[in-house]
């Protein structure tokens, strides 16, 4: 038994010399491609910014291709996660970015912000949608990212309503997904008064709320990250919200998971201010409007070159066009980029057929 037991222990030995040496040549290997990530700087002399630095197409092909050579055993999530980290403490060498994001701290847009450009960047949470793309106009922030629809509730309308108004690109988008924790300084459901959360918190979870806690008060506040703090400030006060919230403002998860759909995802969308160059795998954003989107057939003469040119559309939202009541305007997002030959040709007809176009951007879709 003594023999056996010592066999193992120097197996055991002589497989951490080897995790060893491979740390060693990891940290060796990206130690290699931040002096790279350097050189890239130095040749764009001209750039002053750290979003010059940052292509997002770019570092969507490198994700793509690193889940091309994933064979496992880390699941795709991890190598995309591990990946994403690397390039942001890579670009972090020039400067860091700045991302305007949808506050307070502990909100699921603070999350896709991580998930999208990575822990080395200088997060800015800020009060409003309206601040973000303000942020990022004045170029306060190099980029924003701003929640545009969910998949239980819907589109976030004051999101879509701002693009008639800003001069700002799509750049990228986040998929993330929306688990929503009750949580509280409380030891029961029974001690609960009321639960605070975002209106569209609690409209997510309105069939749980419903099921075990019915006499409950409802308080919709201005974020999550709000009746957290509420949460942890009143006596009897329960909110809804993710675990970087409950981490983040000292809260015990009560019930975990209690959104009444399983696949609740937010789609946010990544603002600045330049269109992006292909990255093989894109979506484009177009607004538009018909002269007369009353009369009969005015949707079908915008739509028809899309048909004709076989052009997918994944998303049609119509808005008022503020221009005069009952006019209104058509947020579609297409597949493929502007660049692309049948897609520009379908949307240079669509173009003819409209009183108001505008691309507003073409970005690689949401990896992972």
């Amino acid at each position: 038994m003594r023999k056996k037991e010592e066999k193992q222990a120097l197996d055991l030995d002589a497989v951490r010399t080897t995790i060893d040496e491979l740390d060693s040549n990891i940290q060796e290997l990206i130690s290699e491609r931040a002096r790279l990530a350097q050189e890239v700087g130095k040749a764009k002399t001209g750039a002053a910014r750290a979003a010059d630095y940052y292509r997002p197409e770019r570092e969507a092909q490198v994700l793509r291709n690193a889940l091309l050579r994933n064979k496992g055993p880390l699941r795709d999530e991890e190598i995309v996660r591990l990946f994403r980290e690397i390039m942001s403490s890579c670009l972090a060498q020039q400067e860091p970015l700045k991302i305007g994001y949808l506050g307070p701290e502990g909100t699921f847009t603070q999350s896709a912000v991580s998930k999208f450009f990575g822990h080395s960047v200088r997060a800015m949470p800020l009060q409003s949608i309206d601040e973000v793309f303000q942020e990022v106009e004045s170029g306060v922030a190099d980029f924003g990212i701003v929640p545009v629809e969910n998949s239980t509730e819907g589109t976030v309308n004051h999101t879509v309503d701002r693009f008639l108004i800003s001069p700002l690109k799509i750049c990228g988008e986040v998929e993330l997904r929306v688990e929503q924790h009750l949580m509280g300084k409380i030891s029961g459901l029974e001690d609960i008064k009321r639960v605070c959360a975002h209106a569209q918190a609690l409209a997510q979870c309105r069939g749980w709320l419903s099921e075990y806690l019915p006499e409950v008060e409802r308080v919709a506040v201005s974020s999550n990250a709000e009746g957290a703090r509420r949460a942890r400030d009143e006596l009897g006060t329960a909110a809804i919200a993710g675990s970087t919230a409950a981490d983040l403002y000292d809260l015990r998860v009560l019930v975990a998971n209690i959104e009444d759909k399983p696949d609740n995802t937010t789609r946010f969308l990544v603002i600045g201010t330049e269109l992006l160059a292909p990255s093989g795998d894109d979506k484009t954003s177009i607004l538009v409007s018909a002269a007369d989107t009353d009369s009969p057939g005015a949707l079908y003469r915008l739509l028809e070159p899309l048909a004709r040119h076989e052009i997918s559309m994944t998303r049609i939202e119509s808005r008022p066009s503020r221009r005069r009541k009952w006019h209104y305007v058509f947020f579609m997002d297409l597949e493929g980029h502007a660049g692309d030959p049948r897609l520009a040709s379908a949307l240079a007809e669509l173009e003819k057929q409209a009183s108001l176009f505008r691309i507003l951007g073409s970005y690689p879709k949401a990896v992972m």
